[in-house]
């Protein structure tokens, strides 16, 4: 099925962005979880709103024994002032994460599906170019998928001097696939840069995933598209 556009009209008028992001996700998850080698998972990780602290001294209640309600309240534990407090930006995520599992549940690899948050202000773009900068840092594989047509930043021009100071961002479209593979060996480290740039109208590419140690996989990223399009009827 060719790329829609979810962010203007008439699409943005029948249906939510937000609801196909997830959609999309949990067919990434279902895919992944398919085709992972035996010690490998995939979890999706959807906040589509800003994520609020709960407070932990907030009421707990209880049935009693007589058939009431007991209410119960948590021990608040007591937190010192603060000498500094910033600005902090949590824009909305939708990720797949892949764990390995041989010696416990260890984070390998994201798919990060772009948001129109991720892509508006300085600071929620910075923002999410350290998550995946940081990702990358730890040795995971990344990839990034943007589709977001009511913006006109480009994640990669955000992300590449993060973690290659200098170097020179490659021409390509408004909406991008890219594929970033660590390496580590003898001679020091590197990332590999696969990138695809998307068209409204276009089919999606197959991108490879890296996981550990010289693994990858595929991503078939229209294949998921072309389902949660059929899920959600459009």
């Amino acid at each position: 099925m060719p790329l829609l556009d979810h962010f203007h009209p008439p699409l943005s008028q029948r249906r939510h962005w937000e609801g196909f992001h997830a959609r999309w996700a949990s067919a990434l998850t279902d895919l992944l979880n398919e085709n992972l080698p035996e010690d490998y998972f995939a979890e999706p990780q959807i906040h589509p709103n800003q994520r609020v602290e709960v407070d932990i001294g907030a009421f707990d209640d209880r049935v009693n024994s007589s058939g009431g309600v007991a209410t119960l309240t948590r021990a608040k534990p007591k937190l010192i002032a603060a000498d500094l407090v910033v600005p902090a930006e949590f824009p909305p995520e939708f990720e797949i994460r892949i764990f390995e599992t041989s010696g416990g549940p260890r984070l390998v690899a994201a798919i990060e599906l772009v948001s129109p948050a991720n892509k508006d202000r300085e600071e929620t773009r910075r923002a999410f170019a350290v998550k995946c900068a940081s990702l990358l840092q730890a040795g995971c594989g990344v990839l990034v998928l943007d589709i977001v047509t009511s913006r006109g930043s480009l994640p990669m021009a955000e992300l590449l001097p993060l973690i290659a100071s200098g170097q020179a961002i490659p021409e390509h479209g408004p909406l991008s696939a890219v594929s970033y593979r660590p390496i580590r060996d003898a001679s020091g480290g590197a990332i590999e840069i696969r990138y695809r740039t998307l068209q409204i109208g276009e089919v999606l590419p197959i991108l490879p995933l890296a996981l550990d140690v010289g693994q990858t996989i595929e991503v078939d990223f229209e294949h998921c598209y072309e389902e949660a399009r059929t899920r959600s009827r459009l």
